[in-house]
C-alpha cells in the first residue's frame, strides 16, 4: 500500500541518520545510487526526503547504510516536499541558485512559454544531471541539466 507523509520531520530525521552512515561509510551519493539502479540525482533527492524510493531500493539504500526496518519503510513514503524553509536561503551553493532563478526566472519563463506555449515544466517527470567540465579559460566549470516534461494549459 502507497502511504505519504504529511509532516517532513519523520523523512527529514530520516535523511540526518542517513547522511551520518553515509559519512561513516565514506560513500559517495554515486555508491548509494548504484545499489539501487536509479539516477544519483533521484537517490540523493530520495535519500535527503524529496521522492519515494521503490522498495527493493529502499531495501538496498538500508542495507548499505545499515538503517533499521522502520527506516526502509519511511524511505518507502511519499514525502511532504520542499527542502528549503522560508525565507531567502543562507546557504551559499542554494543561495546561488536562488539568485540565478532572481536573475534568470523571469528570462527562463518567457523562453518556456515563447517556445513550448502556456504550460509548466514538471519537476515529477524531471531528470536532473550535474556534470563537472573543463572551463576553456582554466579551472572547472558546473554543467547543469534540468529536463522535465512539459505539462500544457487546458482549458476546461
Amino acid at each position: 500500500m502507497v502511504h505519504a507523509q504529511f509532516d517532513n520531520s519523520a523523512r527529514q530525521a530520516l535523511a540526518n541518520k542517513a547522511v551520518d552512515a553515509k559519512i561513516r561509510k565514506d560513500l559517495s551519493w554515486q555508491q548509494i545510487a548504484d545499489v539501487c539502479g536509479l539516477s544519483v540525482a533521484f537517490v540523493t533527492a530520495a535519500v535527503l526526503g524529496q521522492h519515494p524510493l521503490p522498495k527493493a531500493s529502499a531495501e538496498a539504500v538500508s542495507e548499505l547504510l545499515g538503517l533499521d526496518a522502520d527506516d526502509t519503510m519511511v524511505l518507502q513514503t511519499i514525502p511532504t516536499r520542499g527542502s528549503i524553509p522560508g525565507g531567502i536561503p543562507t546557504d551559499p551553493t542554494i543561495y546561488r541558485f536562488h539568485e540565478m532563478l532572481q536573475v534568470y526566472g523571469t528570462t527562463l519563463k518567457a523562453l518556456v512559454h515563447e517556445q513550448l506555449g502556456d504550460g509548466i515544466i514538471s519537476a515529477i517527470n524531471f531528470k536532473l544531471d550535474v556534470r563537472k567540465v573543463a572551463d576553456p579559460e582554466g579551472g572547472e566549470r558546473a554543467v547543469i541539466t534540468l529536463d522535465g516534461k512539459y505539462l500544457p494549459t487546458r482549458p476546461f
